[in-house]
């Protein structure tokens, strides 16, 4: 025996605790998507295409790149306040992939930064501890960038 709702009834729908539909969390089941400043779109897209090679998508927007990077969204935009962020603005997870994605980068001409992290001891260009193997790099405006072998 089937059920028929009406226009009137709806079926109830338990709700989490940030006002989403039980099961099917917020954010967590969402790709995110990193948004990087920069100054001149012209010189981040060599950078981006080019050294980096990432796979332009229509943006549909003036002064605003975007990229697949996996299966996320890469967005580059232009902004005054390019390269003033002081911390990591995104990181790709390349697993075993690492050592050869580093040599491939560091032949694009890419510098890698060598900071003094607690844990971490330096190899080459790369940060390591255990198993964990990372290095950062900048863009052409400042913005750290990150690889690591996850």
């Amino acid at each position: 025996m089937k059920t028929l709702l009406t226009h009137r009834e709806k079926p109830a729908i338990k709700m989490g605790n940030a006002g989403t539909p039980k099961g099917n969390p917020m954010l967590a089941n969402r790709n995110a998507m990193p948004t990087i400043a920069v100054k001149d779109l012209a010189v981040a897209k060599k950078f981006y295409e080019g050294k980096l090679e990432l796979t332009p998508l229509e943006s549909g927007e003036e002064d605003v790149l975007t990229y697949q990077s996996g299966t996320a969204t890469l967005v580059v935009y232009v902004s005054q306040f390019a390269g003033t962020n002081q911390a990591t603005a995104c990181t790709w997870a390349v697993g075993d992939e690492f050592d050869a994605i580093l040599a491939a980068l560091k032949g694009k001409g890419v510098v890698f930064e060598h900071y003094d992290l607690p844990g971490l001891t330096r190899e080459g260009d790369a940060q390591v501890a255990g198993d964990f193997k990372g290095a950062w790099f900048k863009d052409p405006d400042g913005n750290i960038l990150h690889i690591l072998n996850r």
